[in-house]
């Protein structure tokens, strides 16, 4: 889609919907905000509905890091951690290594 050929207050009604889907735990759709709408919000001239754009594209970015983070913390966690777990790391696995007791 080409956010250039859009009108303004669809393009603030399309950014706040995906910033709204984001919270149904899918930060990649927060990144796609960030991403998609990053020009319009700080690139172009100026328009009405572009600080309010601003705000969202913000918030999905921090909110797109936020989850990087911890899903990175939790793969690092459980990566470094599962072999001393035991059984329960075998119970939360969806694959369980062979030949690791």
């Amino acid at each position: 889609m080409d956010l250039s050929k859009m009108p303004n207050d669809k393009k603030l009604h399309l950014c706040k919907w995906y910033f709204r889907v984001g919270f149904a735990a899918l930060p990649f759709v927060w990144a796609v905000n960030t991403i998609w709408f990053f020009k319009e919000a700080f690139l172009v001239p100026h328009y009405e509905e572009q600080k309010q754009l601003r705000k969202y594209v913000i918030f999905s970015g921090i909110g797109a890091v936020i989850w990087a983070a911890v899903l990175l913390s939790w793969v690092i966690i459980f990566q470094t951690q599962r072999a001393a777990w035991g059984e329960f790391a075998d119970t939360i696995s969806y694959i369980i290594p062979e030949g690791i007791p």
